[in-house]
């Protein structure tokens, strides 16, 4: 049960958390969707630390591993966001802003990831 509530918590946290980064960045983004690029370079960030660095001492199975993984970076990260602002981009003729939204925000979720992963070896 302990985990559950982790996780339940870390997703209401975490969606809040993305909601405020979004609300804040709308004013900076013009066409590149930097609210979502954003969240989602961070959770990945913080699921890298907490999968690399966290989880190896803790365990998989700990709260805070689920508060943080499952919950905050499950809900603060957002591929169906993603998916629609890459429509809309593509609906409105943008189809270059829309192609590079696929590629930054894949190249630099991936590349945190990895990142994280060779410094944890």
């Amino acid at each position: 049960m302990k985990l559950i509530i982790a996780i339940f918590v870390g997703g209401g946290l975490g969606s809040l958390c993305r909601y405020g980064l979004s609300s804040w960045l709308i004013n900076y983004s013009k066409n590149l969707p930097l609210g979502t690029l954003s969240s989602n370079f961070i959770a990945s960030a913080i699921l890298g630390v907490t999968v690399f660095f966290l989880a190896p001492k803790l365990g998989t199975n700990h709260w805070l591993v689920a508060f943080l993984a499952i919950g905050f970076c499950g809900a603060f990260s957002t591929f169906s966001t993603f998916s629609l602002e890459t429509i809309r981009l593509i609906q409105s003729g943008q189809w270059i802003w829309a192609a590079a939204n696929i590629l930054v925000s894949l190249l630099l979720c991936i590349t945190v990831l990895l990142a994280l992963m060779k410094a944890s070896t």
